[in-house]
């Protein structure tokens, strides 16, 4: 796992996530490593974060 990967209370967009996870993606072939599998994991939760925070800023 990179070590620029996620840091507590890191605050990026839910777009920036998601392009690092396409990026993942295209590296891995379609197939995951088991580290890209937790790599995968950690950006999906925080992508999910990203999200969540922009639904509640929109309420």
């Amino acid at each position: 796992m990179s070590p620029d990967l996620t840091t507590p209370g890191s605050v990026r967009s839910a777009a920036e996530v998601n392009e690092q996870i396409r990026a993942l993606w295209l590296r891995a072939n379609g197939s995951l490593s088991a580290q890209e599998r937790a790599e995968y994991e950690l950006l999906v939760v925080e992508w999910a974060a990203a999200i969540r925070g922009r639904v509640v800023e929109a309420a």
